[in-house]
């Protein structure tokens, strides 16, 4: 099903690339090109990570041995299988995914189903900056995957339950450095209790952990 869902998300890259031609200027000047809002020009498209990203995130899910993961921008659902497919071979809990999109959760909701792992994911629908506010627990993992322009709201509001040693993966930060600014200046500086590095993922890929 993973293999069916990202070429699905593959075939749509060209038209999300001629969507984004127009800010490439903008984006070469180091300027930020997401607001809010944008969310909506990309309702029919999956945006997904890519398929090593997913393994990688599956992988550092299994061996953080997380029960409660956070995920910000759920999309279509398809890192939420990876993650879901983490949780249950860990031996049980949940996924805490926020979709801004009614129509893209119920997306989602529907791919978990056929995958046979809906039981070990929950979809939170709204902003984010609402619907990760309660009911959290102790969080082992986030993906922080949404639109830049709430990326930092969002891991500030979850910061606090993340215990230690949690990690959270952050993806593009690489491809829009600017929108992404504030965020690496943030997790990086030590007073705010992570240790961060970006890797050379497609798009380059924040990683830190929660000290």
């Amino acid at each position: 099903m993973l293999r069916r869902l990202h070429g699905e998300a593959e075939r749509q890259m060209p038209g999300v690339l001629l969507h984004l031609l127009p800010q490439l200027p903008r984006m070469l000047l180091g300027r930020p090109i997401d607001k809010p809002g944008t969310e909506h020009a990309f309702a029919d498209k999956y945006l997904a990570i890519e398929r090593a990203q997913g393994a990688f995130c599956y992988l550092t899910a299994r061996a953080l041995r997380a029960r409660t993961v956070v995920e910000f921008g759920t999309s279509f659902g398809v890192s939420t299988l990876w993650l879901a497919a983490a949780v249950r071979d860990n031996g049980g809990g949940r996924v805490i995914g926020t979709e801004l999109l009614p129509e893209k959760a119920r997306r989602a909701q529907a791919h978990l189903e056929e995958a046979g792992l809906a039981s070990f994911a929950e979809i939170r629908v709204g902003d984010a900056t609402e619907t990760l506010r309660a009911d959290l627990g102790e969080v082992d993992f986030m993906l922080n995957d949404g639109f830049p322009v709430r990326a930092l709201d969002v891991l500030k509001l979850v910061a606090p339950a993340l215990r230690p040693g949690a990690v959270v993966v952050t993806d593009n930060v690489g491809v829009f450095k600017a929108d992404y600014r504030d965020y690496v200046t943030w997790v990086r500086d030590p007073r705010h209790g992570f240790a961060s590095m970006t890797i050379p993922f497609r798009s380059g890929t924040e990683y830190s952990v929660r000290q």
